[in-house]
């Protein structure tokens, strides 16, 4: 597995984590939240991420990528800038993001030529909301219910996380181990078709949990659509550097 390092800076607010937290939580959730987290973790307030893996543009069709993804919690946003090598010579700039509320997509060959431009609309604001969700494992303390996340229980090993920004609210069932890990996510998430939005079953996996900076989180997962005839995995990829900045208490 490739290096994962972590570093950790101050911010304004004064919020840790602590089990008191729990009270209340669906039994699998509780779990998550003290396998992943220990007493007194500073909530994470921003995130950066370095990425490797294989993205398959169609069904089949894999190829490697390099990305940075950054998230804020407050305000809540994310963005990621791919790179994804088309041929030996030719690559693909991606640039996904959610930003004041709003999605959007960005796709240029060589960085230059435009390839796909979507940019709002309560479709991509709720696909890329989802997603935020989805990724929260990689900063754990996005998913305690201070951070807005309202949990339901499902059964012993699944339970529904909850979130709303703004207008847009979505949902997520995540699945959890033995030992408390998160291992997948399901639910309903909008995809581009030419140029509509479709509803279509998405799902998501996490391995390879590793202790950064005090919090447990995967190194490696993988996304893939469920289509009427096939499924369709997209993405998946690991982490090979992650840097936190952390909310610390006041004097």
């Amino acid at each position: 597995m490739a290096d994962a390092r972590t570093t950790g800076s101050g911010s304004s607010a004064a919020t840790v984590f602590t089990r008191e937290q729990l009270a209340g939580l669906p039994d699998p959730v509780a779990r998550y939240l003290d396998f992943a987290l220990q007493p007194g973790q500073p909530l994470v307030r921003e995130a950066r991420f370095r990425q490797a893996g294989m993205f398959a543009p169609r069904p089949d069709a894999w190829r490697p990528f390099t990305a940075v993804e950054r998230f804020t919690v407050h305000p809540l946003s994310f963005l990621w800038n791919a790179r994804i090598r088309m041929a030996p010579l030719v690559s693909v700039h991606v640039r996904d993001s959610y930003v004041h509320g709003e999605g959007a997509t960005v796709a240029k060959m060589a960085g230059l030529v435009p390839l796909a431009h979507l940019r709002g609309g309560p479709e991509m604001a709720s696909g890329a909301l989802l997603r935020y969700l989805a990724e929260a494992v990689w900063l754990p303390t996005a998913l305690l219910p201070s951070e807005g996340v309202t949990w339901d229980a499902i059964d012993a090993g699944v339970a529904r996380a909850t979130f709303t920004d703004g207008a847009t609210t979505v949902s997520l069932e995540f699945g959890f181990d033995a030992r408390g890990a998160i291992v997948s996510a399901r639910g309903m998430r909008y995809r581009a078709v030419g140029k509509t939005f479709v509803l279509t079953p998405w799902t998501g996996r996490y391995h390879d949990y590793a202790r950064l900076s005090g919090m447990m989180i995967p190194m490696t997962s993988e996304v893939e659509w469920q289509l009427p005839d096939t499924t369709y995995p997209y993405w998946r990829g690991r982490t090979v550097r992650a840097d936190y900045v952390f909310a610390h208490a006041t004097p």
